[in-house]
């Protein structure tokens, strides 16, 4: 059997069905949403009224509470975020300073054998040319020169501690030289050459200090070590 549309009844009545739940479904859908957004501030509303205060007195406070807690959290973000900003730059700025501090280390193993080899040739054979050992020792003292040069620009820079006080951050004593001229604690031989790079100790200077001289006067002292830390 037709209906008046043109399709079957039974299909007909179970569109008209569907068609009166969807219209349904969109009028009450609004109000319901209506009724979500103003529930809090229904109940504030009652419990205001229920005290005896102004409903909106109360609404405006709880806005005001609310900004100021919303505002100190955003406060706190933000010192956060500056304190990740610093430290990632001061991480960054010590892995460029420090990366090759292994390997400089290395390198230093490879300055100090060359340094030892040209301590090895006997004087009178370094102005012999006849011997060959003249170009070979400046091949050798221009190696050494240039590995420095390259550390160099990298950081690297060599102390100088000699006639400075001694300073434990920077010097490994060695042996004591008695010398009762010059203050006590005084450097006054490198056994071994010390290098930094940047505010680190990359290898302490070995070296002997002076005893049984006077004691240093504070104000030398602290002198000393402002010339050890302007030097490195």
């Amino acid at each position: 059997m037709m209906s008046e549309t043109g399709k079957p009844e039974g299909e007909s009545q179970e569109i008209d069905a569907a068609a009166t739940a969807a219209a349904e479904d969109a009028a009450t859908a609004p109000q319901s949403s209506q009724w979500n957004a103003g529930a809090a501030y229904d109940e504030a509303v009652g419990d205001a009224e229920s005290a005896g205060e102004n409903p909106h007195d109360a609404r405006i406070a709880a806005l005001e509470a609310e900004n100021a807690d919303v505002k100190d959290r955003l406060l706190r973000l933000a010192a956060d975020m500056e304190n990740l900003r610093r430290r990632t730059e001061r991480e960054i700025k010590d892995a460029r300073t420090y990366a090759i501090s292994g390997f400089a280390r290395e390198m230093l193993s490879v300055a100090d054998n060359l340094s030892r080899a040209l301590d090895a040739v006997p004087e009178e054979h370094r102005a012999d040319e006849s011997s060959g050992l003249k170009a070979l020792i400046e091949g050798v003292e221009m190696t050494e020169k240039g590995l420095l040069g390259s550390l160099e620009k990298q950081g690297v820079r060599k102390l100088e501690p000699e006639g400075q006080r001694f300073d434990p951050n920077f010097h490994q004593a060695m042996f004591e030289i008695p010398n009762t001229e010059v203050p006590n604690g005084t450097v006054l031989q490198v056994v071994q050459a010390g290098y930094a790079i940047g505010d680190r100790v990359l290898r302490p200077a070995m070296v002997g200090v002076s005893k049984g001289g006077p004691k240093a006067a504070p104000a030398e002292a602290k002198t000393a070590a402002a010339e050890t830390g302007a030097g490195q």
